[in-house]
């Protein structure tokens, strides 16, 4: 079992089958059961432990929180600078197009990035017994995910003074936020994993890391891209996310479902498949770290 993987969205779908369950015998039984004080007890666990990691972060920090929004504040300046005035890209709206990108790129980069040492930087969370290690990912990305929709806000004011009329498709947003935690979540176990054994691991996700933010549409659009590259293109699977964020938010309109759709099943498959190695070679992190 994936440890009750997406613990809130796991928590939402018993809420909703709850609501058909008539006998009051089937429903105490559930509550009482030990799978449900576990869920409980690992999503009280994580809620803590998100919260310990966002004060230790800006702890003694003066602007706090805020350092979340600058960084890819400062990038829009500079990119906004050299592609949207030197070189003048010609997209409509561009300081809102780049900073929709800037954001949805953040949070898989930074959460994708922290994830790789969160077992290294863990050492005493590993060494307790009993201790659910596997959280340790969901922790990372959930994390990221706050600063993530602590910028929202910004973003929605610069939709405002951009012009930009936001529609009732807005409401299908939190689908492709759920649609990236799940891919970044994915990937994290897999790089968790890895650079328990090869240090390397993080140093080599930066670099690609890197190649992705120039090979994903963050500051120029996909017309670009040659017809006849666009199968390659899309195999990155940031691509059709930022799409999807732009689609819905600058265009009020709804995505092409079918991109996301394969994705989320491609995001599950290496979910499972992350979480059964995390889980199998875990033993061995206490030895290696």
């Amino acid at each position: 079992m994936i440890l009750f993987v997406l613990i809130g969205l796991s928590f939402i779908l018993t809420a909703g089958s709850l609501f058909f369950i008539k006998s009051n015998t089937v429903l105490d039984k559930f509550l009482s059961s030990t799978q449900f004080r576990q869920f409980i007890y690992l999503r009280d666990l994580v809620r803590e432990m998100v919260s310990r990691d966002m004060k230790l972060r800006y702890k003694r920090s003066f602007l706090g929180v805020a350092w979340s929004l600058i960084n890819p504040l400062v990038q829009l300046l500079v990119l906004q600078l050299i592609f949207g005035i030197v070189l003048n890209l010609g997209i409509p709206n561009y300081s809102v197009f780049l900073f929709t990108g800037l954001l949805v790129w953040t949070w898989f980069q930074s959460g994708l990035f922290s994830a790789a040492g969160v077992i290294v930087d863990n050492p005493d969370l590993i060494k307790r017994p009993n201790f659910p290690i596997a959280i340790l990912p969901i922790v990372t990305v959930t994390t990221h995910l706050i600063h993530f929709l602590l910028a929202l806000p910004i973003l929605f004011i610069f939709l405002i003074f951009s012009g930009v009329q936001l529609t009732t498709v807005i409401l299908i947003l939190p689908l492709i936020i759920l649609l990236q935690f799940l891919l970044t979540l994915s990937l994290s176990y897999f790089v968790a994993a890895a650079h328990v054994n090869f240090r390397d691991t993080q140093y080599l996700l930066g670099i690609i890391l890197l190649l992705g933010f120039y090979l994903s549409p963050i500051f120029y659009s996909t017309t670009v891209i040659p017809e006849a590259y666009h199968w390659l293109y899309y195999l990155n699977p940031m691509v059709s996310l930022i799409e999807a964020y732009r689609t819905i938010l600058m265009d009020g309109q709804l995505p092409n479902f079918l991109p996301p759709i394969i994705l989320l099943v491609i995001s599950l498959v290496v979910l499972i498949l992350g979480h059964t190695i995390f889980t199998r070679v875990s033993y061995k992190f206490v030895e290696e770290i």
